[in-house]
């Protein structure tokens, strides 16, 4: 499963920017709202340590990464709820996504146009949310009325449990309280999932700061996003789209360079992927062999069964059983032979919860 991340914010805060950067997909980035008219996309792999350490006991002929796809979602802007600057088109473009970036604006730069005319982190976090909650918000007023009459006479309970749960969303949004926040029952949550509401979606709040605020850890402006984020709940992260594009740019030896100069020891794309993971609640197991070593993401908490459907659904299908161990043991023995020998090596059934950082191998039959 590949993770789906939108990337919105107001125009020239950045994104495209970023985007161009971690994908090298030459996104189109320029100093003018609205140049991102139709959503980029780009895969890039998730960086994880483990499975180059993996690779080194293994031997493997090839080594293949999970990966992150990002959208870059066009500039929202103030009325996009209604239409303003294409906003129904781009709305829709995010609610096909798993989670949302934020990029807020953390820098000044009298060259780079602001479309409010100066940097204000907090009001311009306020806009995007509006513009989203707006939306949702319609969405349900619009699904409450054909329902309302349906649900009083019917006895299905599914239609009951979508009213309820349309109900409650639109009463918390109409106070300006993001779906996220409303608790449901079960089976509400199971309704609720099928309105695809944009304010339902977790949010990483990523501030963007210019090459010096990025190698102190922030600024001013960066401590407004993390106060607001932790009234909301919300996480942030921090990252220079600036030093990204430069780095974008380098050899893989030439990047480690650039960075220690910067007296930084991780790219901020690095931390933006492991946040977003962190946000989505999900785990990377590993498959190894002489053919390959490779990652795979899965929601924390999942089955061995479930596990190995992300490989093949044939492997759900028939499942056996899951022979695992876990790559810490790996590293510490040197060896699987090692790790069998301490008695380390497992087999599991179909109700093993898979950790993060597990090494498995499915037995099938279909």
């Amino acid at each position: 499963m590949a993770l789906q991340c939108g990337i919105v914010g107001l125009p020239n805060v950045g994104k495209s920017t970023l985007f161009n950067a971690i994908t090298k997909a030459g996104a189109q980035a320029a100093n003018f709202p609205f140049c991102t008219i139709e959503p980029n996309v780009g895969v890039v792999p998730v960086p994880d340590a483990r499975l180059q350490k993996i690779a080194d006991i293994v031997g493997p002929e090839t080594i293949i990464p999970t990966s992150t796809e990002f959208v870059d979602i066009a500039g929202l802007v103030e009325g996009a709820s209604k239409g303003e600057g294409l906003g129904n088109q781009f709305l829709g473009n995010i609610r096909q996504t798993d989670a949302i970036l934020h990029v807020v604006r953390c820098f000044d730069d009298p060259n780079i146009i602001h479309v409010s005319g100066s940097v204000n982190p907090t009001r311009d976090m306020d806009v995007i949310n509006t513009e989203l909650m707006l939306a949702d918000l319609d969405a349900l007023e619009k699904r409450f009325q054909r329902l309302e009459k349906t649900a009083r006479t019917t006895q299905d309970k599914n239609i009951k449990n979508e009213f309820e749960a349309c109900r409650k969303l639109k009463d918390a949004l109409s106070q300006g309280k993001p779906a996220r926040t409303v608790e449901l029952s079960d089976d509400e949550k199971i309704q609720a999932k099928l309105f695809q509401l944009l304010t339902m979606k977790p949010v990483l709040y990523v501030c963007n700061v210019n090459e010096e605020d990025f190698t102190k850890g922030g600024n001013a402006w960066v401590e407004e996003v993390k106060k607001r984020a932790k009234e909301e709940n919300n996480q942030t992260t921090l990252i220079s789209a600036a030093i990204e594009a430069e780095i974008a740019q380098l050899s893989e030896e030439e990047q480690k360079e650039f960075l220690e100069g910067l007296g930084i020891t991780e790219r901020g794309l690095d931390r933006l992927i492991v946040a977003a993971y962190k946000l989505l609640n999900l785990a990377t197991y590993f498959t190894a062999g002489k053919k390959e070593v490779r990652a795979w993401t899965i929601r924390a908490g999942t089955k061995a069964p479930q596990a190995a459907g992300v490989i093949h659904t044939d492997f759900e299908k028939g499942f056996i059983r899951a022979e695992t161990y876990h790559c810490e043991d790996l590293f510490r023995l040197k060896s699987e032979a090692a790790v069998k020998e301490a008695g380390l090596y497992k087999s599991e059934g179909k109700d093993y919860v898979v950790r993060d950082g597990d090494v498995m191998l499915f037995r099938f039959n279909v």
